[in-house]
């Protein structure tokens, strides 16, 4: 059964007793100011944020956001290149929002030049698989500096934000390490019958994720707290959103920090997630090779199921799939709406509906 597509927001037939429900009766928020908090990966959340942003606008006298948005960032990305820590999803969000970002990649500065990258690769310098660009390393070493001094992630976040001035507050899930580690078939044991653990970064790069894989594992992780302000920032929000980013390495890699599933449960706020993938396909990137190997369908509906609903042991209240998906989440109120980020005022449009499914009307 297809969910008919709705310019303002209905719920999924499936869901309501006696067939159709009306559409959700949303509070007008007038004039206070609203807390979102958006749980993000990389290319997918920046864009969802920017788009939230849009949507927001600045409209008080001082220029300020009139309204608070905070992102949760995924750090399982992250890792140690040349000697500098490079945070991926947190820079992609940082350059997106801040107006640096390259639009065509998704990922890395505009006009970026590569001569550092090219010297590595003339020194024979491993790994020679990751790039970096010339600009984009100035972020890295000063992060790298900070960090080597002391100073945890959350605040040398906040540091390099006050030149982008995203716009959204950007948190590290968590200040301790937290890689997701991927277990493949080794590609040099030429038998096919070793197995080893390497960085999620060579599996997604440097393999393009088309090896034999077997887990996912996120190193760190269960000796890690979240950062200063994540879990005030989902208790204290008027929605929370699970931005459309991969479930497994993105979102599950934030869900693994202890403390964040008990915080989305708890919250007093609706919690509301954007399905990544439309027609059997991800919006984004490879997610469809990462749920293969948790065994999740690449579909909206097993992928709502994968989050599951807060009425039992999962995470969501509403879940939003796209105008030719079809979805029933058992406890969860499944809502048919445009999902493809065309272009920040198209994901404005988008992260309305989110807002309106959590039960808030701008």
């Amino acid at each position: 059964m297809r969910v008919a597509p709705v310019l303002g927001l209905t719920r999924s037939p499936s869901n309501g007793p006696g067939g159709r429900s009306p559409p959700i009766a949303a509070t007008p928020l007038g004039s206070r100011v609203v807390k979102v908090t958006v749980l993000v990966g990389g290319v997918g959340g920046a864009r969802f944020l920017q788009g939230l942003k849009t949507l927001f606008g600045t409209s008080t006298s001082e220029g300020e956001p009139a309204h608070e948005i905070t992102a949760v960032v995924n750090v399982g990305d992250d890792v140690w290149m040349h000697g500098l820590r490079i945070c991926p999803d947190l820079d992609t969000c940082m350059y997106t929002l801040g107006g640096g970002i390259d639009t065509d990649r998704g990922w890395g500065r505009i006009a970026e030049t590569w001569n550092a990258r090219d010297e590595l690769a003339a020194y024979g310098a491993d790994p020679d698989w990751f790039g970096l660009g010339d600009r984009d390393i100035a972020t890295h070493l000063i992060r790298s500096r900070m960090l080597r001094t002391g100073f945890p992630l959350s605040a040398v976040t906040e540091a390099l934000c006050n030149r982008w001035q995203p716009g959204v507050r950007l948190l590290p899930v968590t200040d301790d390490r937290s890689e997701t580690h991927v277990v493949v078939t080794d590609p040099d044991d030429a038998s096919g019958e070793t197995q080893r653990a390497i960085h999620f970064q060579e599996w997604w790069v440097r393999y393009r994720a088309q090896i034999p894989t077997h887990s996912f594992a996120n190193i760190g992780a269960e000796q890690a707290t979240p950062a200063p302000g994540v879990l005030e920032a989902i208790a204290e929000a008027d929605a929370v959103i699970l931005a459309p980013s991969n479930p497994v390495v993105s979102v599950g890699a934030i869900l693994a920090v202890p403390g964040i599933r008990g915080a989305l449960r708890t919250t007093g706020a609706q919690v509301v997630g954007l399905s990544p993938v439309v027609d059997g396909k991800p919006l984004r990137g490879m997610a469809d090779e990462c749920l293969s190997v948790i065994g999740v369908e690449t579909t909206a509906q097993a992928v709502g199921r994968h989050y599951g609903s807060r009425s039992g042991t999962g995470i969501l209240d509403a879940w939003l799939v796209h105008t030719t998906d079809t979805a029933v989440v058992d406890g969860v109120d499944v809502h048919s709406v445009p999902l493809l980020m065309t272009d920040p005022e198209t994901t404005a449009v988008m992260a309305r509906t989110a807002l309106r499914a959590a039960g808030l009307d701008l």
